[in-house]
């Protein structure tokens, strides 16, 4: 853009042009009769019957506005975690509270930390926020503790750490999350981003929630967008400290969470058999697929999410692969963007979807 030009038309802050926009995995196989999209993690087993109940009966009162404390789900999010209400935002998606987190703490000359291969909205979130991102590299496609320690400085305001990590399916265990937030200094933020917390079922996995009612400088950040099934509806929320939890409540949208949102999430968390179911499906499914995956000769990390990063012998390989998926109507996620050219990200499906993927990638390989 020259000069003449900038100055016949509004500019927004330079940060923003060095945003790469996110782009989400394809929902469509033109010329497919049936698909069955497993790039967004998504889950197959839908939302309980009774945020569906909820959801319909918020549309008996679309002329009023929602409640803009959100505090009949506060109030649910608190009694279920045992937290006091006061301490949690809700956001319309999680994506939201990364938002709204960087721009409290995040302006110009301050720096945002993420790892190698963490979620994408870490970065555009501290562009956004005029902030300057900085990447800590990764081991064993994992974070890594002492590489995040060795790239923190006193310009670091905030670390965001993808916990289980999207799109690795990574996680770091109890220890290391401690040992991360006992050497961070008093003014860095640690964002502990927890979207996939319910499908970790490892021993050594910790969600963070202890963590942040311990520390003046941790949060946790957790989605109704994944085994909730709310995807569609956009809900988050945060368990943050007081002084935290000010701060976002002073920049938030007055009324951010519409109203069949709020109800949803409430009856959703009601529905402890549902969670169970699917936890229960994914677990099954997850490992059923790795293994199968690996007799294959693709062996995806262990995962403590409901997907499965597959890895491809090179970047063509994994392009190959896809078109062949999406011919079949079976749709998964290039991450390309992640810095994982080489691999598809599979989501965790219903049954016959993931047969279907096993049975199209033993051919993909028979044919090739």
């Amino acid at each position: 853009m020259t000069k003449s030009e900038a100055a016949a038309r509004p500019v927004p802050n330079p940060s923003v042009f060095a945003i790469d926009p996110y782009v989400p995995g394809k929902s469509a196989a033109p010329g497919v009769e049936r698909i069955h999209k497993l790039s967004s993690n998504e889950t197959p087993l839908g939302p309980s019957p009774r945020a569906r109940e909820a959801f319909r009966a918020a549309g008996d009162a679309l002329e009023a506005y929602p409640d803009g404390a959100a505090t009949a789900l506060r109030d649910a999010i608190a009694q279920k975690h045992g937290l006091a209400p006061e301490t949690i935002v809700c956001g319309s998606g999680s994506d939201e509270i990364l938002h709204l987190l960087a721009a409290a703490y995040l302006g110009p000359g301050d720096e945002g930390l993420f790892t190698e291969h963490g979620f994408l909205v870490y970065k555009i979130a501290i562009l956004a926020a005029g902030g300057t991102p900085v990447v800590a590299p990764e081991t064993n496609l994992t974070a890594d503790v002492d590489a995040i320690l060795a790239r923190v400085t006193p310009r670091t305001k905030i670390v965001f750490l993808a916990n289980p990590n999207n799109p690795t399916g990574t996680y770091l265990p109890k220890a290391e999350v401690l040992r991360l937030a006992d050497a961070l200094p008093p003014q860095t933020l640690l964002v502990i981003d927890a979207a996939y917390a319910e499908y970790a079922t490892q021993a050594d996995y910790d969600d963070g929630l202890a963590l942040a009612q311990a520390r003046e400088n941790v949060v946790m950040t957790r989605t109704f967008s994944k085994i909730f099934g709310l995807a569609a509806l956009r809900l988050g929320w945060c368990h943050a400290p007081a002084a935290v939890c000010d701060a976002l409540n002073r920049i938030r949208p007055p009324f951010n969470v519409n109203s069949a949102a709020l109800a949803a999430g409430v009856a959703a968390l009601a529905d402890e058999a549902h969670i169970e179911t699917a936890v229960a499906h994914n677990a099954l499914w997850r490992d059923r697929l790795a293994h199968e995956l690996a007799a294959m000769g693709l062996a995806p990390p262990p995962s403590a999410g409901n997907f499965l990063l597959i890895p491809f012998a090179d970047a063509a390989a994994a392009a190959a692969a896809d078109a062949f998926l999406t011919k079949r109507g079976l749709i998964l996620r290039a991450v390309g963007a992640y810095g994982l050219p080489h691999c598809l990200r599979l989501s965790v499906g219903s049954g016959e979807a993931n047969g279907l993927v096993l049975a199209a990638l033993r051919d993909f390989f028979a044919n090739g």
